[in-house]
């Protein structure tokens, strides 16, 4: 592998991607429109959503608007090359220049009718958010923290792949890929890269250490844009094992929430060779008769405290907060203030489940728990920084699977629930869900950003649900 580097200017911000002419494919264009769909494929969509395809959104990648005079956008289908190439980051200052004046300049429309957010994201929320984005916000703090651990680019059919790639120091540790969802990044795991690689500094043993690998998924962050259709979740589980492969580990487990939940549950039904077992934050555990009644059959009965809490949740989210997944997954390409505008982008990001919107609302009023005003910030400016607001949401459109759920999960599986996710999946959905349950730990605080809002419990579970595979 080659240590030579070299930068180039993507969308005004300055990429270290190696060199070579394998980065021939920099000076390509991307643009792929979604494919209109028949009335019959929406309708199948639709009921998809009413299944489950809503529930995968948690996560985030980030993505950023250039100078004013551009370089072509990121195109992600280089030839194959099984290459793997250092990689590291670092916006322009026009780039970031460009961001601030275009947060000031924000039109800003009417002010909500209601006291609350049935309307939708609240406009005091959103001028403080922009407020502190425009006059105390650092970028570069963000890209010192990204740069200091091991990133690296390599080509899996046709897409280059970003990934993180930190060793522990320990000889025996257990390789663990980690993917993160929508609107999510790999902006969302850095706070538990360090509990996992060492972890006699963070209360743990010598017997917990892992291998951490966290890619970027298609379309999202320092990943490239599939300039094909078919990037769902099963081909981003097949390019995953390649991965993981590629990488030389011949056992290793999975972990994730929202996409990566998906994309992990996909891994758990191909079963490839080295795939021992599954954790998952945000499972797919829902009975056939809790997705009947969230398409219109009437809810069932005999549900203990638990799944009735689940159903309540659900039944809430179908109705009121799945409209962001219904657009992506029907018209993605029609999106396109995702790209020109930071705070649309910001606004779409914000409204997706309800407890963490609440959540973000409190801290720009000034609380502190789970998340910090940076926390939110970081992971929205990736995504305008690597313009891939838009190319993200393409994941829902090529999504044909009912997400919560999953058929076929016949390997070890560990289920952490945390009661402010979209719905805090019961134990006895998980042991129908998932034959081979190995773990199950219903938390009392925490929602869909775990790794975020707590990431010492989220590793205390990883440690603990793969200490039987080792």
């Amino acid at each position: 592998m080659s240590n030579t580097r070299k930068f180039v200017v993507v969308d005004g911000a300055s990429q270290n991607i190696g060199s070579g002419p394998e980065d021939a494919f920099l000076n390509e264009g991307n643009r792929v429109a979604a494919v209109p769909r028949s009335r019959q494929s929406l309708r199948r969509m639709l009921a998809a959503a009413s299944v489950g395809t809503i529930g995968l959104l948690v996560a985030t990648a980030a993505t950023a608007e250039g100078s004013a005079t551009e370089a072509p956008a990121v195109a992600t289908q280089p030839a194959q090359n099984a290459s793997i190439r250092p990689f590291s980051f670092q916006a322009s200052e026009a780039a970031l220049a460009d961001l601030k004046q275009r947060v000031t300049a924000t039109r800003w429309p009417d002010q909500e009718l209601v006291q609350d957010d049935t309307q939708g994201v609240r406009l005091a929320t959103m001028q403080k958010l922009a407020d502190y984005w425009a006059s105390q916000y650092d970028w570069r703090r963000v890209e010192a923290n990204l740069n200091k651990y091991p990133q690296f680019v390599t080509n899996i059919d046709g897409v280059d792949i970003h990934f993180i790639h930190v060793k522990s120091k320990y000889k025996n540790a257990l390789p663990v890929i980690i993917t993160h969802g929508w609107p999510g990044s790999i902006i969302e795991q850095l706070k538990i890269i360090d509990r996992l690689t060492d972890p006699t500094a963070h209360a743990g043993t010598e017997a917990d250490a892992f291998d951490v690998v966290i890619p970027s998924l298609p379309g999202y962050g320092f990943s490239g844009k599939p300039t094909e259709l078919g990037w769902g979740p099963q081909r981003v589980a097949r390019a995953w094992t390649v991965l993981m492969d590629r990488l030389g580990y011949k056992k290793y487990v999975a972990q994730g929430g929202d996409w990566g939940d998906a994309v992990n549950e996909q891994m758990a039904v191909q079963k490839p060779a080295g795939l021992l077992g599954i954790h998952t934050n945000m499972p797919g555990t829902l009975p056939d008769n809790i997705s009947a009644a969230l398409g219109g059959a009437p809810k069932p009965t005999g549900l203990s405290d638990d799944e009735d809490y689940a159903w309540k949740q659900l039944d809430f989210f179908y109705k009121h907060r799945v409209g962001y997944a219904l657009e992506m997954g029907a018209r993605p390409q029609t999106l396109y203030g995702l790209d020109d505008s930071p705070i649309a982008l910001a606004a779409w990001m914000i409204d997706h489940d309800p407890e963490s919107q609440k959540l973000i609302n409190r801290v720009f009023d000034g609380a502190t728990e789970g998340l910090t005003k940076d926390d939110i910030l970081d992971n929205i400016t990736l995504y305008w920084l690597t313009k891939t607001g838009l190319s993200s949401g393409r994941l829902f459109w090529e999504s044909k699977l009912a997400f919560f759920a999953p058929k076929g999960v016949t390997i070890p599986v560990a289920v952490s629930a945390f009661p402010d996710e979209i719905y805090t999946a019961p134990e006895s959905w998980s042991r129908k869900a998932f034959p081979n349950l190995m773990f199950y730990k219903r938390h009392e605080k925490g929602g869909h950003f775990a790794a975020w809002e707590q990431p010492q419990a989220l590793v205390e579970d990883i440690r603990e649900s793969f200490r039987s595979l080792r």
